[in-house]
């Protein structure tokens, strides 16, 4: 929430980076491919590549946002659909994001 208490998703032009990508994976990449294991998932919304939370020893979702420069995550745990952007440090509930004519495609 911004500080008049509206939200902030409009202060955040790394939303409208976001896609509807398709998942890379049901689990960690990284760590699928070297045996380890996660805590929670994340899902980057600009090429679907999908790691392990802050909370994980590796933090590859993290580590994916540093290498690519792709901003927007989701959590990709059932029941879960929250939007967090790396550069700006906040999260968002899906249902408070307008993209009305972002090209999501």
């Amino acid at each position: 929430m911004g500080a008049d208490g509206g939200s902030s998703v409009n202060n955040c032009p790394h939303l409208w980076q976001s896609r509807s990508p398709m998942p890379s994976a049901e689990g960690c990449e990284e760590c699928l491919n070297s045996g380890a294991e996660w805590v929670h998932l994340r899902m980057c919304m600009t090429c679907g590549h999908v790691g392990c939370c802050d909370y994980s020893p590796n933090k590859h979702a993290r580590g994916h946002f540093h290498d690519s420069e792709h901003p927007v995550i989701r959590s990709f745990q059932p029941g879960e659909s929250w939007l967090w952007c790396f550069p700006d440090e906040i999260g968002y509930d899906p249902e408070d994001v307008d993209l009305e004519g972002a090209d999501l495609s």
